[in-house]
């Protein structure tokens, strides 16, 4: 049944690949590299940051997760239904613009309210940016192609580390934290102004298996919400996938900070080791998940549930591991395996979700995922780091930040568990969408 299933993903002959589709891919990718340089920036200045304004490990939890997080989510559901109706290249442009505007913003902030509210404007750029970004690759590429071709364009998550990490950290050695914002905001301005000249805007559902019956017609927000979640599948993905990003999001945002306040690592070295080092190794885990999904697929569909499950479950103790290191060092070298692995989850759980959505609704219910993407883990995770960190400093723990990181190992843990049960309706929920494609 699995082979068959996955069979059935493949377009007819009939369909030829689109002419521009890689340079498509990549003018996205570095959008979306943008996108996440310019969300990842304050983590990596955290430290002087939090020195000049005064600020809190919750204040910076709210800062690096919520106050982006919460208007990211809510923004994007309209953004993605936008998407479904509108030209999409010339929105995911404008929401560069905007959100690049807005980080150049934070170099003028003077206090925690003035730096919330730009992140609150960042929110509502990046909003418009990753789910009409896969809504675009989805209708340049066939559904046996897009697991990997979506790992492909979810590297641009650790590009952006290396690049947010090794620039940011070199921009504010060179100009001080308020220069480097400024810095990243001209190249997301740039970015735009090459997505908007370059790139154009394909046909919707052109390379999926053509309808036998009616074209169907736009889906309202509410008929989309119905149909995700009437899948199984969808529903428990939902919950993994949150789980997951909760712990990636709250390591990708407290690891920096975590250096160099508790191992004592210097700003210059967290641009020259940990920049490299987490982009090389969150982009072995993104790309690789949608790889090996994109290779095991092809005899289970269990494939999208086993491998974010499985390095969900050794992510955990190997976080554990490099947590207790003596030396920033070894910290570092030691946080590689958890580092690949906090990230496997990303390509198979938005391929999945564009292979289970009706074409007319794929940018909407992609946003409907990254609602728990972003309000669990990235509004939960560095929060919830941040709060412990501050509560355990309050009763006295030695090193607390070190401790309130550790507590995201047994959330990874669930979430595992979580994908395992996806792996039992995975199948069913397959069949299902086949049997409606082609009623």
């Amino acid at each position: 049944m699995d082979q068959a299933a996955t069979a059935d993903l493949t377009p007819t002959a009939a369909h030829a690949p689109r002419p521009g589709r890689t340079l498509a891919l990549l003018v996205l990718t570095a959008v979306g590299t943008v996108n996440y340089v310019d969300r990842q920036i304050l983590s990596v200045l955290a430290e002087p940051i939090r020195a000049e304004l005064h600020l809190s490990d919750t204040q910076l939890g709210l800062l690096t997760g919520l106050s982006f997080a919460l208007f990211y989510a809510v923004v994007g559901v309209p953004a993605a239904m936008l998407a479904d109706r509108a030209h999409r290249v010339r929105l995911v442009a404008c929401a560069c613009l905007v959100w690049s505007l807005f980080t150049g913003a934070c170099a003028f902030a003077g206090n925690f309210w003035h730096l919330a509210l730009a992140r609150f404007g960042v929110g509502v750029g990046e909003a418009g940016g990753t789910a009409p970004s896969l809504s675009i690759l989805a209708d340049y590429y066939p559904p046996a192609q897009r697991p990997a071709v979506i790992g492909a364009f979810t590297v641009n998550g650790p590009l952006g580390v290396f690049v947010g990490a090794s620039l940011g950290g070199w921009a504010a050695g060179q100009f001080g934290w308020r220069g480097a914002f400024i810095a990243v905001a001209a190249i997301g301005a740039l970015a735009a102004l090459v997505l908007a000249v370059f790139v154009r805007e394909p046909v919707r559902g052109g390379l999926d298996p053509a309808p036998t019956g009616p074209v169907a017609p736009r889906m309202s927000l509410m008929d989309s919400v119905r149909v995700f979640l009437s899948r199984p599948t969808l529903c428990l993905l939902l919950l993994a996938s949150g789980l997951a990003s909760f712990v990636s999001n709250g390591m990708l945002n407290w690891i920096p900070a975590y250096l160099m306040r508790v191992q004592h690592m210097p700003l210059a070295e967290v641009a020259r080791w940990f920049g490299p080092a987490a982009g090389i190794c969150m982009g072995l885990g993104i790309w690789g998940g949608g790889a090996l999904v994109n290779w095991a697929g092809r005899h289970s569909l269990k494939a999208y549930a086993y491998v974010p499950g499985l390095a969900m479950l050794v992510c955990a103790p190997t976080l554990a591991l490099a947590l207790n290191a003596a030396s920033w060092q070894a910290s570092l070298a030691l946080m590689l395996v958890p580092m690949i692995c906090c990230t496997s989850f990303v390509a198979p759980a938005l391929a999945l979700v564009q292979n289970l959505s009706p074409v007319t609704a794929r940018a909407t219910a992609t946003a409907l995922l990254l609602l728990s993407f972003n309000i669990v883990g990235l509004g939960g995770g560095p929060l919830a780091v941040g709060m412990l960190s501050d509560m355990l400093g309050k009763a006295e723990v030695a090193d607390p930040l070190r401790f309130a990181l550790m507590a995201l190992a047994p959330v990874g843990l669930v979430g595992a568990l979580t994908y395992f049960a996806v792996s039992r309706v995975i199948a069913a929920d397959t069949d299902a969408v086949h049997r409606e494609r082609a009623a």
